[in-house]
């Protein structure tokens, strides 16, 4: 069944091509479909399109069909081009009549868009969650070792003494602003479109303030074009936020994987956590820290990705929109799974006590003995100088017995600063 069917069938071959894997990603909006259509069928109601008795017949159906999808007893056979016409053909399997006036005054277009920023509402929320939930880890990690020093690194190079509590705050800091993103995702989303039809309204009497606070969006999107053009832009407003995400998962999976290496040995794991060699059996190698970057970084694809679809392509809709759907559930499905396994590896991590005491550190300490001059009376650049000179002639004694003072730096971590920013974000 096809929710636009007329006499004549549509070639096989074409509609395989077509429907792709529509029917398996409609699962995922299938539940926000049913929710949309029970706002929609109160609408019409209100407005006189449906009866009472009829009214309340369809919501009743559409209710069960809402459980059967709950509990995982639905499913979107072949003979059904969507997860629309799946619904649709319930109602007039059960309603018969009753069950057609459903799409009254609405397009699959709009259909599709409300079904679909339901969903990402929702999703964004859950993402929220995890990235909240990892935060908290990394600032409890930080605080933990907030002592133990480490060297800090720039172009690969031994930079600066850092610590393993700025390491973990700076990644809980980066989350703050991937939530951010995922603010303005969800703001974006939470804009009505139901009743924009095919994206030139209708002549019916559509209630859309009705719609709009019955389905909790906090605004209406206005102009029913506008609605349309909205198609692709909602699902990369998520992508958008999903690729901030991934960046910052990368680069701390990149850092694990860097401070793992038998060279560094700065931290490990229980041997659970890690895979082993078929053929070298010392090897514990951080496998889940690499996958957690790969998947980042094709994450972080998507939005170029999801530019180029929409590359020249008048106002209205155009059948390419429908691949931002499958690319999107794809999408928050893998970040959803990075977030989890790595806040769950990295509550297990081991740090190696004492590591700047190795002398090949030593160097990591100059800036401390170039200051000392400086508060000594030299010149910053006299000072520079005369410590460039002192490691040239092997003459340097570094100077470990230092204090930080500065705001967010290694003895001034700031962690309930940086605690209070995220509580202002997520509220």
């Amino acid at each position: 069944m096809k929710l636009w069917n007329k006499k004549n069938s549509l070639n096989k071959k074409i509609e395989k091509f077509t429907v792709g894997n529509d029917r398996v990603y409609d699962l995922y909006i299938a539940k926000y479909d049913v929710i949309a259509s029970i706002a929609h069928a109160k609408m019409l109601n209100k407005i006189g399109i449906l009866k009472n008795d009829e009214s309340e017949k369809i919501l009743n159906v559409l209710y069960d069909i809402g459980n059967d999808i709950s509990s995982g007893n639905f499913n979107i056979e072949n003979e059904f081009e969507d997860v629309h016409s799946k619904i649709e053909s319930i109602l007039i399997k059960h309603l018969g009549v009753i069950g057609k006036k459903i799409h009254t005054g609405r397009s699959r277009n709009d259909q599709v868009l409300v079904a679909t920023q339901l969903f990402l509402k929702n999703e964004i929320l859950l993402i929220k969650e995890l990235t909240v939930k990892l935060f908290d880890t990394l600032l409890n990690l930080a605080e933990k070792n907030k002592n133990k020093l480490l060297p800090g690194y720039t172009h690969l190079q031994v930079a600066m003494p850092s610590s393993f509590g700025l390491w973990f705050s700076l990644y809980a800091e980066n989350l703050i602003d991937d939530i951010l993103y995922l603010n303005t995702a969800f703001k974006i989303n939470n804009q009505n479109p139901l009743g924009s039809g095919a994206g030139f309204g209708s002549s019916f009497k559509i209630d859309r303030d009705f719609t709009t606070e019955e389905l909790k969006f906090d605004d209406l999107k206005y102009n029913v074009a506008s609605a349309q053009m909205n198609r692709g832009k909602v699902e990369k407003s998520v992508i958008i936020a999903i690729n901030s995400i991934a960046g910052t998962l990368s680069r701390l999976s990149t850092d694990v994987c860097f401070y793992m290496s038998q060279e560094l040995n700065f931290i490990s794991f229980p041997e659970e956590f890690t895979t082993g060699s078929s053929i070298m059996p010392h090897k514990k190698n951080p496998d889940v820290f690499e996958l957690i970057r790969a998947k980042c970084n094709s994450l972080q694809s998507l939005v170029n990705e999801f530019n180029i679809l929409s590359i020249n392509l008048t106002s209205g809709y155009h059948r390419d929109m429908q691949l931002y759907k499958g690319k999107t559930i794809e999408a928050i499905i893998e970040i959803k799974d990075c977030l989890e396994i790595l806040d769950f590896t990295i509550k297990k991590i081991k740090i190696r006590d004492n590591i700047l005491n190795d002398n090949k550190y030593d160097y990591v300490f100059s800036v401390e003995n170039l200051n000392e001059l400086v508060e000594k009376g030299y010149s910053f650049r006299d000072a520079y100088m005369k410590i460039s000179d002192d490691i040239k002639n092997n003459d340097f004694i570094p100077k470990r017995d230092f204090k930080h003072v500065l705001k967010g730096s290694i003895g001034n971590l700031c962690l309930d600063k940086i605690k209070a920013k995220m509580d202002k974000a997520i509220n």
